[in-house]
């Protein structure tokens, strides 16, 4: 068990001193552990050649196995003990726009609803799953098949937006013109090129555009605020920024919107369903989701790539 909890603290930071700290002993301390652990394997769990720890296969199979039955451990524990009413909280990963977007005012509302029930919000800009251990997480990703619990909570639709001054620079011109004489507004996304998202979306507008030029952000919130406060495109989530296009801060200078292929999904792991709490939290957060889109996409139906210029713009 000593072994492994070492092995667990250094995996999870990619770091001997840190995993030492973490568990409150020596380093030569855990270094011994995860060695006699790797000797008992019969394997490699890290590569030290490097500059940096990485985790051989060996560890890399190991390492969410080991962290998934502690986990285990840690909830039966809390459920047995005299103080299960205060077992430790939810915890769930968001996506940052997402979460200050849509997810907000949802979590408020369950917290109103079910006061007892403690939950812990994480936030990060990635795509799929977060690399730190959760409950539940919201990821932005393409549909996949994997071995978490998949609900759908949101299919991304997306179109050219910008502010109003910029919008009106639209008059006369077609969808690739203006685009082509503005700045494009990226969203960075793990592992993928900056150019993906403008690229799905002028492939299935049928028109040329060189998706490489332009600026990218960390996050949709980030590159639709710069798209308020200054100038160029951005690419949003029509039902996400529905609010700053009603008002006018976001305008859609085209009426051309696409699926992308990308939706926002609820993952978690099958035996955490037998946690009431989880199971509880996770079916309200399908039916809130369910009506909300219903409620967005009702009279907003997707477009089929065509370019219709918005007169008002």
């Amino acid at each position: 068990m000593n072994a492994l909890r070492a092995f667990d603290a250094v995996g999870q930071r990619l770091s001997f001193t840190a995993g030492a700290q973490a568990l409150h002993v020596s380093q030569s301390a855990v270094s011994r552990h995860i060695i006699s652990l790797e000797e008992l394997l019969g394997r490699k769990l890290f590569d030290r050649s490097g500059p940096r720890l990485v985790l051989t296969a060996a560890g890399e199979a190991l390492l969410p196995e080991v962290m998934t039955s502690f986990d285990r451990i840690e909830k039966t524990i809390a459920a047995l003990s005299d103080n299960a009413p205060h077992s430790r909280p939810i915890r769930i990963h968001i996506p940052p726009s997402f979460l200050h977007q849509i997810a907000l005012p949802l979590i408020r509302a369950f917290h109103a609803e079910h006061p007892d029930i403690r939950i812990d919000i994480s936030s990060a800009h990635v795509t799929g799953l977060p690399a730190t251990e959760t409950d539940m997480a919201i990821v932005f990703d393409v549909p996949n098949v994997d071995d978490r619990v998949t609900d759908l909570l949101w299919m991304v639709r997306v179109a050219p937006v910008c502010a109003p001054a910029t919008a009106a620079r639209a008059e006369g011109k077609s969808l690739p013109e203006f685009l082509a004489d503005n700045p494009l507004l990226h969203v960075k996304l793990d592992g993928e090129p900056r150019g993906l998202l403008w690229g799905i979306y002028a492939r299935q507008c049928r028109i040329a555009l060189d998706v490489d030029r332009g600026l990218a952000f960390d996050t949709a919130l980030l590159a639709n605020s710069y798209a308020m406060a200054a100038d160029g495109v951005a690419l949003a989530d029509i039902d996400m920024f529905a609010a700053e296009i009603a008002d006018g801060r976001l305008v859609m200078p085209f009426d051309s919107v696409i699926e992308d292929g990308f939706g926002y999904y609820l993952k978690l792991r099958p035996e955490d369903l037998s946690d009431p709490a989880i199971a509880l939290f996770r079916s309200w957060l399908i039916a809130r989701f369910a009506a909300r889109q219903a409620d967005a996409t009702r009279g907003s139906p997707v477009a089929d790539g065509v370019e219709r210029p918005i007169s008002s713009a």
